[in-house]
């Protein structure tokens, strides 16, 4: 959460930074385009009444670039999450409508009825599929990040992190994996994973370059876009969010609206037609592609 307040801010000042690496002015929005696909529009189930006719509603958070935020001129909303609904919407030979929301109202909104799904890197959890379907659309992924010059170059497994510093999120479920590699390392023989903490996203940067930390995670999309404007950390390596097994990131929708299977096939369409691809590597985001859409997969447990 400090990560997306930071960013929110960023989006009226220093996004112009990373225009090397990210399109984050207005006309970009909706670029990839994609084709109606019949399958997906016969999926739609009959009984489906879409918000508004004619339209595919789909609520977004602008928590951060490169998923979803505000562009140049304060008011539109670009990233990889828009583009994505964007084409959505054209399989289903809809037009968009996109809703800003804050993260913390979408569930209320989508089960009023506000809008038809939540396209806003929502990860599935069985928690959640108690109350909503899903659709996966990309990999849920964290990303292990050093500073350019760093001799630390590949973090897969528990051995890999033992005795390094790494900076992490209180309470977030990358912490919760990382205690585990932890306590495997020192079964293992192996040195203790230091985890540090820091009150803001700035302070901990400052700590990964000064040499008071060797690593830090977050969610790998955020550290792609850091990355990219300050150009002086690199990546060595992701986690999945449901480690040991893989947790992915979905289209949301309602219990029972029957869409979910509608919004598989169409993005199962767009992986065949390269369009899924085109998104993902617009914004820098290929290392979390699907091989394929699936809805209401295992998710992530009860913890």
């Amino acid at each position: 959460m400090l990560f997306i307040a930071a960013m929110a801010m960023a989006s009226t000042g220093c996004l112009a930074s990373a225009a090397d690496d990210f399109d984050l002015s207005p006309e970009q929005t909706n670029r990839v385009l994609a084709a109606r696909n019949e399958q997906a529009v016969l999926a739609v189930p009959k009984s489906f009444k879409f918000v508004t006719p004619g339209k595919f509603t789909v609520a977004v958070s602008p928590g951060g670039p490169p998923l979803a935020t505000y562009a140049t001129d304060a008011r539109t909303v670009v990233g990889a999450d828009p583009d994505y609904a964007a084409a959505v919407a054209g399989s289903l030979g809809l037009t968009l409508e996109l809703v800003p929301v804050a993260w913390a109202d979408w569930p209320l909104g989508l089960t009023s009825g506000k809008y038809d799904a939540v396209i806003s890197n929502v990860g599935v959890t069985e928690q959640r599929k108690e109350k909503f379907d899903f659709s996966t659309y990309r990999q849920g992924l964290h990303g292990f990040f050093v500073p350019s010059g760093s001799k630390v170059v590949s973090i897969k497994e528990p051995k890999d992190a033992a005795g390094l510093r790494i900076i992490v999120g209180a309470g977030t479920n990358q912490e919760r994996i990382l205690l585990k590699w932890s306590e495997e390392d020192v079964a293992a023989g192996l040195k203790p994973i230091e985890l540090q903490y820091y009150d803001d996203e700035a302070e901990g940067l400052l700590a990964l370059q000064s040499g008071r930390a060797d690593v830090i995670v977050q969610p790998h999309a955020q550290l792609v876009y850091i990355a990219a404007r300050d150009k002086n950390i690199k990546q060595v390596g992701t986690l999945s969010a449901g480690w040991p097994d893989r947790s992915d990131v979905a289209i949301t929708t309602r219990k029972g609206s029957g869409l979910a299977g509608a919004l598989t096939v169409a993005t199962n369409g767009l992986i065949k037609d390269g369009t899924y691809a085109k998104i993902l590597d617009q914004w820098h985001l290929a290392e979390e592609a699907l091989p394929a859409s699936e809805t209401n997969p295992p998710g992530l447990p009860k913890y």
